[in-house]
Order: structure tokens, then C-alpha cells, then sequence
């Protein structure tokens, strides 16, 4: 394949740091990888812009979406507004986090102020976060459940509000409408 179409379709994919992911991309804009049991779910404390203190323990019992995402990333800001969108949607059930790689926090807030974002943003200064978790890709976000338990990882930019948002989603509820009966 051309490099030029190579990186046509990895633009689609999202923004790639080191990892070629054209290939399972190049139809739909986004891939899913399943998350084994048996990995490891990486703990963090984390800050938010306001300072307020976010962990993945103290999320359990809603399901939760951690996007990993750069202002330097078009395909990332692209996704931002669905994000936003499905966190107002789903406020009762879901906690979406962006975790900002690597800027400044001046850069953040820039972008929060230009945007409207309303999103808790958690700043990855080092990246070690977006290490943990396998991030390669920008945008990716990690589906979460409301018991605590990965699903996987979408790697590249999605409509959360649309239909495949939706059937990617719907596992993280399953657990949450069983317990309501």
C-alpha cells in the first residue's frame, strides 16, 4: 500500500502514536479490542482541572469511559461533542473521564474554554496512564462496567450518541438492569 493511503486510513483510525492501525480501522473508523479477565486493570488517582480527586474505585457501581485524547488530535476533538452528549444522556448510570496526554495545563484549558467542554479532564503529564492501559491510539477509550470489569478498548474516533456507540455500550448496563428487577 502507498504511504500515502497508509496514512489516509490511519487518520481515520484516529491518531497513532507508533502503531499501525490502518488495516483493522480503515471500514468503520474504529477498532474494538477485547480486554482479557486476566489483564491486570491499571489503578490511578487521578485530578481533574478542578482538582477534584477521581479513582476507578471510587466510580464502581456506575459504568464508566475513559477517553484518552490529545487537543492536537482532530479526531479526538472530532468525538468530543458525542462524548459530551452521552455523559449528559446517561448522567445517572455512566462517568465519562478525558484523559488529556501529555499537555500543558494551560493547553487544556484552552481548549475546555473554547469548547464548552464540560467533561472531567484528568491530565496524563507523563503518559504513564495511556501506558498502563496499552494506549497507542488517539482517540481510545476504555468501556468499564459498573461492577468494575473492562470490556475493551475502542481505538480510533466513534458517534457515542449513534448506533454503534449504543451496541458497544450496552454491555456496561446488563448488570445495572438485572439488579433493578
Amino acid at each position: 500500500m502507498p504511504m500515502s493511503l497508509q496514512r489516509r486510513h490511519l487518520l481515520l483510525a484516529g491518531c497513532a502514536a507508533g502503531f499501525p492501525a490502518w488495516a483493522a480501522a480503515a471500514e468503520t473508523g474504529f477498532d474494538v479490542q477485547h480486554w482479557s479477565r486476566k489483564q491486570p486493570v491499571p489503578q490511578f488517582p487521578m485530578q481533574d482541572q478542578d482538582g477534584k480527586p477521581w479513582s476507578l474505585a471510587a466510580l464502581r457501581g456506575r459504568a464508566v469511559l475513559l477517553n484518552f485524547w490529545a487537543t492536537w488530535c482532530e479526531p479526538c476533538r472530532a468525538e468530543m461533542p458525542s462524548l459530551q452528549a452521552l455523559a449528559a444522556r446517561e448522567a445517572d448510570r455512566l462517568s465519562v473521564v478525558a484523559i488529556n496526554l501529555k499537555e500543558s495545563p494551560e493547553a487544556i484549558a484552552r481548549f475546555v474554554q473554547a469548547t464548552g467542554l464540560q467533561l472531567p479532564v484528568v491530565r496524563d503529564a507523563q503518559g504513564d496512564m495511556a501506558r498502563a492501559w496499552g494506549i497507542r491510539i488517539y482517540p481510545s477509550t476504555v468501556l468499564i462496567d459498573d461492577t468494575g470489569r473492562v470490556h475493551s478498548v475502542v481505538r480510533g474516533a466513534l458517534d457515542w450518541a449513534g448506533p454503534e456507540g449504543a451496541r458497544l455500550l450496552a454491555p456496561l448496563f446488563a448488570d445495572q438492569r438485572v439488579r433493578k428487577r
